[in-house]
Protein backbone atom coordinates (compact mmCIF):
# COMPACT_ATOMS: atom_id res chain seq x y z
CA UNK A 1 0.00 0.00 0.00
CA UNK A 2 0.95 3.42 -0.38
CA UNK A 3 1.85 6.02 2.46
CA UNK A 4 1.94 9.55 3.37
CA UNK A 5 1.70 11.49 5.98
CA UNK A 6 -0.96 13.88 6.63
CA UNK A 7 -2.33 16.99 8.64
CA UNK A 8 -6.17 18.51 8.22
CA UNK A 9 -7.02 21.99 9.30
CA UNK A 10 -9.09 24.24 9.99
CA UNK A 11 -8.31 27.80 8.33
CA UNK A 12 -9.93 31.19 7.98
CA UNK A 13 -9.54 31.63 4.40
CA UNK A 14 -8.61 29.50 1.71
CA UNK A 15 -7.51 32.42 -0.23
CA UNK A 16 -5.00 33.92 2.12
CA UNK A 17 -3.46 30.23 2.43
CA UNK A 18 -3.88 30.20 -1.58
CA UNK A 19 -1.91 33.09 -2.24
CA UNK A 20 0.99 31.95 -0.22
CA UNK A 21 0.77 27.80 -1.19
CA UNK A 22 0.88 29.70 -5.25
CA UNK A 23 4.39 31.35 -4.37
CA UNK A 24 5.72 27.94 -3.01
CA UNK A 25 3.88 25.96 -5.84
CA UNK A 26 5.73 23.65 -7.88
CA UNK A 27 2.09 23.03 -9.97
CA UNK A 28 -1.38 24.24 -9.33
CA UNK A 29 -3.74 25.61 -8.75
CA UNK A 30 -6.38 22.74 -9.84
CA UNK A 31 -9.98 23.28 -9.37
CA UNK A 32 -11.55 19.61 -8.69
CA UNK A 33 -15.34 18.60 -7.36
CA UNK A 34 -15.32 15.64 -5.35
CA UNK A 35 -18.49 13.81 -4.25
CA UNK A 36 -17.00 11.73 -1.24
CA UNK A 37 -19.56 8.78 -0.01
CA UNK A 38 -18.32 6.47 3.18
CA UNK A 39 -19.18 3.68 3.66
CA UNK A 40 -18.74 1.78 7.33
CA UNK A 41 -16.08 0.15 7.95
CA UNK A 42 -15.34 -2.56 10.91
CA UNK A 43 -12.16 -0.80 12.46
CA UNK A 44 -12.39 3.27 13.05
CA UNK A 45 -8.95 3.55 11.87
CA UNK A 46 -9.79 2.10 8.02
CA UNK A 47 -11.75 3.70 6.02
CA UNK A 48 -13.65 2.93 2.43
CA UNK A 49 -14.99 6.13 0.40
CA UNK A 50 -15.88 6.17 -3.58
CA UNK A 51 -14.75 9.66 -4.92
CA UNK A 52 -16.65 10.84 -7.56
CA UNK A 53 -15.40 13.26 -9.97
CA UNK A 54 -17.79 12.64 -12.74
CA UNK A 55 -20.79 10.25 -13.89
CA UNK A 56 -18.27 8.29 -15.28
CA UNK A 57 -14.77 8.89 -13.34
CA UNK A 58 -14.42 7.95 -9.86
CA UNK A 59 -11.96 6.15 -7.06
CA UNK A 60 -12.56 4.02 -4.52
CA UNK A 61 -10.29 4.56 -1.79
CA UNK A 62 -9.24 2.47 1.44
CA UNK A 63 -7.40 4.27 3.86
CA UNK A 64 -5.93 3.39 7.71
CA UNK A 65 -4.81 6.51 9.81
CA UNK A 66 -5.20 7.09 13.39
CA UNK A 67 -7.98 9.89 14.35
CA UNK A 68 -5.31 12.14 16.08
CA UNK A 69 -4.46 15.80 15.61
CA UNK A 70 -1.11 16.29 14.16
CA UNK A 71 0.46 14.96 11.28
CA UNK A 72 -0.19 10.98 11.11
CA UNK A 73 0.72 8.32 8.70
CA UNK A 74 -1.79 7.06 6.24
CA UNK A 75 -1.94 3.79 4.35
CA UNK A 76 -3.98 3.91 1.48
CA UNK A 77 -4.72 1.81 -1.93
CA UNK A 78 -6.66 3.42 -4.96
CA UNK A 79 -9.04 1.64 -7.43
CA UNK A 80 -10.62 3.88 -10.21
CA UNK A 81 -13.43 2.91 -11.36
CA UNK A 82 -15.69 3.88 -14.67
CA UNK A 83 -19.43 2.92 -12.94
CA UNK A 84 -19.52 5.23 -9.65
CA UNK A 85 -23.22 4.76 -9.33
CA UNK A 86 -23.76 0.68 -9.75
CA UNK A 87 -20.32 0.51 -7.23
CA UNK A 88 -22.24 3.02 -4.67
CA UNK A 89 -25.21 1.26 -4.67
CA UNK A 90 -23.36 -2.43 -3.99
CA UNK A 91 -21.25 -1.08 -1.33
CA UNK A 92 -24.31 0.71 0.09
CA UNK A 93 -26.42 -2.66 -0.20
CA UNK A 94 -23.41 -4.83 1.49
CA UNK A 95 -21.80 -2.04 3.70
CA UNK A 96 -24.05 0.85 4.59
CA UNK A 97 -23.03 4.26 4.14
CA UNK A 98 -21.12 6.18 6.84
CA UNK A 99 -21.88 9.54 5.24
CA UNK A 100 -21.84 11.67 2.32
CA UNK A 101 -19.14 14.93 1.99
CA UNK A 102 -19.09 17.10 -0.91
CA UNK A 103 -16.30 19.84 -1.40
CA UNK A 104 -14.78 22.25 -3.72
CA UNK A 105 -10.91 21.71 -3.57
CA UNK A 106 -8.09 23.18 -4.93
CA UNK A 107 -4.43 21.56 -5.17
CA UNK A 108 -1.05 22.25 -5.29
CA UNK A 109 1.98 20.41 -5.60
CA UNK A 110 5.13 21.90 -3.35
CA UNK A 111 7.57 19.21 -3.74
CA UNK A 112 6.11 16.16 -3.09
CA UNK A 113 3.68 17.39 -0.96
CA UNK A 114 0.00 17.27 -2.08
CA UNK A 115 -1.84 20.98 -0.61
CA UNK A 116 -5.52 20.30 -0.56
CA UNK A 117 -7.84 23.54 -0.09
CA UNK A 118 -10.75 22.59 0.70
CA UNK A 119 -14.37 24.45 1.14
CA UNK A 120 -16.72 21.49 2.35
CA UNK A 121 -20.37 21.99 2.20
CA UNK A 122 -21.86 22.46 5.41
CA UNK A 123 -18.44 22.72 7.22
CA UNK A 124 -16.63 25.51 5.85
CA UNK A 125 -12.71 26.17 4.48
CA UNK A 126 -9.64 23.44 5.40
CA UNK A 127 -6.05 23.15 4.42
CA UNK A 128 -5.18 19.32 3.86
CA UNK A 129 -1.37 18.43 3.35
CA UNK A 130 -0.50 14.82 2.17
CA UNK A 131 3.48 14.22 2.01
CA UNK A 132 4.12 11.36 -0.31
CA UNK A 133 6.48 9.19 1.61
CA UNK A 134 8.89 6.59 -0.57
CA UNK A 135 8.88 2.65 0.14
CA UNK A 136 10.31 2.37 3.21
CA UNK A 137 11.24 5.99 4.05
CA UNK A 138 10.48 6.50 7.67
CA UNK A 139 7.39 8.44 8.53
CA UNK A 140 9.08 10.62 10.88
CA UNK A 141 10.90 12.38 7.72
CA UNK A 142 7.28 13.16 6.12
CA UNK A 143 6.38 14.65 9.65
CA UNK A 144 8.92 17.30 9.39
CA UNK A 145 7.98 18.06 5.83
CA UNK A 146 4.46 19.07 7.16
CA UNK A 147 5.33 20.57 9.94
CA UNK A 148 7.45 23.26 7.72
CA UNK A 149 5.10 23.29 5.42
CA UNK A 150 2.46 24.40 8.23
CA UNK A 151 4.35 26.94 9.55
CA UNK A 152 5.34 28.54 5.73
CA UNK A 153 1.59 28.50 5.22
CA UNK A 154 0.68 30.10 8.61
CA UNK A 155 -1.52 27.01 10.02
CA UNK A 156 -0.71 26.73 13.76
CA UNK A 157 -1.12 23.68 16.13
CA UNK A 158 -4.41 24.85 17.61
CA UNK A 159 -6.06 24.67 13.81
CA UNK A 160 -5.35 20.97 13.43
CA UNK A 161 -8.65 18.17 13.47
CA UNK A 162 -8.73 14.60 14.43
CA UNK A 163 -10.87 12.32 12.27
CA UNK A 164 -12.15 12.94 8.50
CA UNK A 165 -14.77 15.35 7.29
CA UNK A 166 -17.46 12.62 7.56
CA UNK A 167 -16.78 12.56 11.41
CA UNK A 168 -16.89 16.47 11.38
CA UNK A 169 -20.61 16.53 9.38
CA UNK A 170 -21.95 13.46 11.79
CA UNK A 171 -20.91 15.34 15.11
CA UNK A 172 -22.24 19.05 13.82
CA UNK A 173 -25.39 16.82 12.97
CA UNK A 174 -25.17 15.28 16.85
CA UNK A 175 -24.81 18.76 18.10
CA UNK A 176 -27.86 20.41 16.11
CA UNK A 177 -30.22 17.36 17.32
CA UNK A 178 -29.54 17.50 21.01
CA UNK A 179 -29.68 21.48 20.58
CA UNK A 180 -33.23 20.92 19.38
Amino acid sequence: MARNVEIKARIDSIERVAAIAARLADQGPVEIAQDDTFFHCRDGADRLKLRSFAPERAELIFYRRANTRGPKESFYLISPTTTPDALRESLTLAWGQAGRVRKQRRLFIVGRTRVHLDRVEGLGEFLELEVVLEDGEPAEAGIAEAHALMAQLGVAQEQLLQGAYVDLLMQQQQQQQQAR
